[in-house]
């Protein structure tokens, strides 16, 4: 992906730019607005709103609420050109399928009152802020032809207009400001939030940049906006890479749209993707924490392959769905008895029976995981023997099975004294003292109950 150069100016398509400007037209009471630009919002700068054909104006495929849509369509059938009507076409379906609830709610709001904002537009038509109103004005035209023949915009500077054409980085800024923001609009579904938030990073904007340009964490403390810069990346940066993994495992690098694409979706995969990263990643990769839990470095990759064949099946009935189940895991991982029902879920493939191999050739890769989990009911019964175990022990471990417990922690391969910090050696001496009384508190009432005590 092409870094963002701060201050390259965006190409502009001259025929397109020479059309909007030749049919613009101030409306019957011209209006002003302020928006989102450079710092024309802080100043208080009006810019006209023009009425514009619709028909002149066109969707971004960098608008975040498509893009796990757009990334997917891409990597299957080659680059979108946004200048084509085919493009466009697409780009139209993908809004219109990414919230239908939300869409009919627009469309009768549009109905009802008009376009209340103008939207966005690049000075040869191309919508920043705007693309799900040109949709549904669309869709509405669909329906009768000839209802609303404009849109209201504001236009952005040209070539030879004051201030000039905005740069890359200040298209990014702009939808940045817009989309990431409540204002009763259909709101992103967090994956798409963590797409788009990842492809500026890629671009050469940070994390940091992206969120000091919201007006929300600008006036952060330090302390506080370190905070914040984590939590962005634990809610959604780093499940996206769990996804990737994920991803390259199935041989899928790219295809989002078997994750999520939109908010009819309930947020699809993310939400146990979400629940992974935070509830047993970061939990197996904290050396701290794996050893409290009973589990070897070595394991990780068996507890990756477990939990993503967990979220791969989905649905498990009278237990739970995937992210719930998700959720349990490391508990359950805790327990010696239910890993190992656990770990037979490993032995399973990752791919289809060679018998259904004949009949996907017309099936996309949601249909194929359907088929896959239809296969594989075992992952249930392994889940649900593994939960069972746990429960019982909770509720009926007998003293020798706790002391049998206490004994491998103890002979468990990450003891290792020489890894203990040094600032924790009084608190780990402090243990061991609290061990040996145990012990031999144990010690002494075993030699009472022999006596007949």
């Amino acid at each position: 992906m092409e870094k963002i150069d701060k201050a390259k100016v965006r190409e502009i398509i001259i025929d397109f730019a020479k059309d909007i400007d030749e049919r613009k037209r101030s409306g019957p009471k011209p209006q002003k607005a302020v928006i989102y630009f450079r710092n024309e919002r802080k100043l208080g700068i009006e810019r006209e709103v023009y009425d514009v054909p619709i028909e002149l104006l066109r969707f971004r495929k960098d608008n975040g609420r498509i893009r796990a849509d757009v990334i997917s369509y891409e990597k299957e059938f080659g680059i979108l050109d946004e200048r084509s009507m085919g493009a466009q076409n697409k780009l139209c379906e993908m809004l219109d399928n990414n919230d239908p609830e939300k869409n009919d709610e627009l469309e009768r709001s549009i109905l009802h009152e008009g376009q209340r904002e103008p939207a966005i537009i690049t000075c040869d038509g191309f919508l920043i802020n705007g693309n799900r109103r040109k949709m549904t004005i669309e869709r509405i035209n669909d329906k009768k032809p000839g209802t609303i023949k404009d849109m209201k915009v504001v236009i952005l500077p040209g070539k030879n207009d004051a201030g000039g054409p905005p740069t890359l980085l200040e298209i990014e800024e702009i939808e940045n400001r817009y989309q990431h923001q409540s204002e009763g609009k259909a709101e992103y579904t967090k994956f798409n939030t963590a797409l788009s938030i990842q492809r500026k990073i890629n671009m050469g904007m940070s994390l940091e940049e992206q969120l000091r340009d919201d007006a929300i964490y600008a006036g952060m403390t330090d302390k506080d906006f370190k905070k914040a810069i984590k939590t962005f990346r634990e809610q959604y940066l780093q499940p996206l890479e769990c996804i990737d993994r994920y991803l390259e495992v199935l041989g899928r690098e790219g295809l989002y749209n078997t994750i999520s694409a939109r908010s009819g979706d309930p947020e699809g995969r993310w939400q146990a993707f979400l629940d992974y990263y935070n509830h047993v990643y970061k939990k197996i990769k904290d050396s701290k924490q794996r050893m409290e839990l009973g589990i070897a470095e070595s394991e990780i990759g068996k507890i990756e392959d477990v939990a993503f064949k967990i979220i791969r099946k989905r649905e498990f009935p009278h237990i739970g769905k995937a992210h719930q189940i998700i959720r349990d895991l490391t508990k359950w991982l805790s327990n010696s008895d239910s890993k190992k029902e656990l770990y037979k879920i490993i032995n399973i493939p990752h791919e289809l029976k060679d018998d259904e191999n004949v009949n996907v050739t017309d099936k996309d890769d949601n249909d194929i995981d359907k088929i896959w989990a239809g296969e594989h009911q075992e992952i249930y019964g392994f889940i649900k023997c593994a939960k069972n175990i746990y429960e019982q022990g909770k509720v009926s471990e007998s003293p020798i099975e706790l002391l049998e417990v206490a004994l491998r922690k103890l002979q468990h391969e990450n003891m290792v004294i020489e890894a203990i910090n040094k600032s924790d050696l009084p608190k780990a001496k402090k243990l061991i003292k609290q061990l040996r009384e145990t012990i031999k508190e144990l010690e002494n009432e075993l030699y009472d109950l022999e006596k007949g005590k």
